[in-house]
C-alpha cells in the first residue's frame, strides 16, 4: 500500500501560503481519532485553525500526528491532529487551497510491506476513465 498524498498536499499548499504572503488555515475533524484540539472552539463537529509561522510554535508539519502550540483565548495549547483528520487547508485571504472533503480512511498512511511490490489500486468503478502510459 502507498502512502497517503495528503501529508504532501498540506505541506505545500502550507508553503504556497507562506511564501505569497498569504494566512495558512486547516479545517480539521474535530471528532477524528488522535485528534487534540480545545474543544470550545469545535463548531458542527470541525474546528478551523490558523497555522501561520505568527499564530503558532514548534509546527511539525512532518511528523504524523500533525503538531503546534498556539494560544487559544489567551492559554497555551499543545494542538495535534492526523493528517487523515484534514478536511481542508487554504489561505484565509482567498480561499485558495485543496479541499479534500472526507476524513481520510484507515489503512492508507502506511508504507508498502518491505520486500514486496505494492499492488496497484484497483478501480471503484468498471467504466472510470484510467490513465495509461503511451510509448
Amino acid at each position: 500500500m502507498s502512502r497517503s498524498r495528503r501529508p504532501y498536499l498540506i505541506r505545500a499548499i502550507y508553503e504556497w501560503c507562506c511564501d505569497n504572503g498569504y494566512t495558512p488555515h486547516v479545517l480539521v475533524a474535530a471528532d477524528h481519532p488522535g485528534v487534540v484540539v480545545p474543544r470550545e472552539y469545535v463548531k458542527d463537529g470541525r474546528i478551523t485553525l490558523n497555522i501561520s509561522p505568527v499564530a503558532v510554535q514548534n509546527l511539525d508539519l512532518h511528523g504524523d500526528p500533525i503538531w503546534f502550540s498556539a494560544r487559544f483565548g489567551g492559554r497555551a495549547f499543545d494542538v495535534q491532529f492526523p493528517a487523515s483528520a484534514v478536511l481542508a487547508i487554504f489561505a484565509r485571504e482567498n480561499g485558495e487551497g485543496v479541499l479534500f472533503g472526507e476524513v481520510e480512511p484507515a489503512g492508507t498512511q502506511g508504507d508498502a510491506t518491505p520486500g514486496r511490490d505494492p499492488e496497484p489500486p484497483k478501480p471503484t468503478k468498471p467504466n472510470r476513465p484510467q490513465l495509461r502510459v503511451v510509448k
